[in-house]
């Protein structure tokens, strides 16, 4: 690594990695809770539960999206020396900082289901609709201006890359990392076996 050189993470696997984490949270929590009863009774509680699940996805969609386009038209080019993280390490690095904060959104979720079954489940799988939907909002921007967003991981400490401490954002080439835009795996398709040779890593900030 040159003088100065610092690490970089994909806004948009963060974003993704948070919707889908609490989006499976709150369909397995909203599964147990249809086995209670509950004081409402199933009906009303998964009718409450589909007023929650709208009225989160599109509150946490909305939320900080002024920020995020403040970012967006602030980002600087990436410098040549940046190690850019795999898409495996950012999101390992959010699961780690929050599984116990998804156990606990869980139980919690399973216990509301005593007044209201399956609504806490879909309060959480709302949640998780609006930060995947946000995902694709930022995917959508990066192919259409050919760039990739990202964030330095120490900024964003494992949380929001769109949290105040993170003072910007940082714009590389199309093919930089191993995750396509949006956050989602990079597919490549496979070459004939005839004639598969051994791929270069992309390294750096590939433009």
């Amino acid at each position: 690594m040159g003088r100065g050189a610092y690490a970089l993470a994909r806004v948009a696997v963060y974003v993704r990695t948070a919707g889908v984490a609490l989006w499976w949270t709150g369909v397995a929590a909203a599964g147990v809770g249809l086995a209670v009863p509950g004081l409402t009774g199933r009906r009303i509680g998964v009718l409450a539960g589909a007023a929650l699940f709208l009225l989160a996805a599109l509150t946490t969609f909305l939320v900080r999206r002024r920020r995020c386009s403040t970012l967006i038209r602030g980002a600087s080019k990436a410098d040549q020396w940046v190690v850019l993280h795999d898409r495996a390490v950012t999101v390992r690095t959010w699961l780690r900082r929050r599984r116990w904060w998804l156990t606990a959104a869980f139980l919690a979720a399973v216990a509301s289901s005593a007044a209201a079954p399956a609504a806490g489940g879909m309060l959480l799988a709302g949640t998780g609709a609006g930060l995947w939907a946000k995902s694709v909002w930022l995917g959508a921007w990066e192919r259409r201006h050919e760039q990739l967003l990202w964030v330095r991981p120490e900024w964003a400490d494992g949380r929001s890359p769109a949290r105040r401490a993170v003072r910007g954002w940082t714009t590389t080439g199309p093919l930089a990392g191993d995750a396509a835009p949006g956050g989602a795996r990079r597919r490549r398709p496979a070459a004939p076996a005839r004639e598969r040779r051994p791929r270069a890593r992309v390294t750096a900030a590939a433009r």
